[in-house]
């Protein structure tokens, strides 16, 4: 009788240390979602920006990469990335990206999108 009671004590003991280690999980997420992604919105501007990409062959891409003050056109195979060519001139660079559709959005995007749907119709 005495080991049943035991069992009971540590199998008690051990559930409650789980639960207090998983709570204190679930509160630290909790605060580091609730303060750190404030502090973190302003720094969400990426500074590289892929601003199309086509496909020409068998693992190999052509891409048009925006940095600062210049647009970059780079080829990419399976193995190697190899710039092809630099383009800086102020005229062509406002014609690209003129002539470029808005940005698709990001999977982080659709992601807050489609929680901020669940969550209204949640609440109701």
């Amino acid at each position: 009788m005495n080991s049943a009671a035991d069992a009971f004590s540590g199998a008690f003991q051990t559930l409650t240390a789980l639960g207090i280690v998983l709570g204190g999980l679930l509160l630290l997420l909790w605060l580091m979602k609730r303060f750190l992604n404030k502090n973190l919105v302003g720094r969400n501007r990426q500074l590289i920006k892929v601003i199309a990409s086509q496909y020409v062959g068998l693992k190999k891409n052509i891409a048009l990469v925006q940095v600062p003050g210049s647009l970059l056109v780079v080829g990419l195979s399976s193995n190697q990335v190899c710039l092809l060519a630099k383009i800086e001139d102020q005229k062509i660079l406002e014609a690209i990206q003129s002539a470029s559709p808005d940005a698709a959005p990001s999977f982080s995007d659709h992601l807050q999108r489609l929680s901020a749907k669940f969550r209204s119709t949640r609440g109701r």
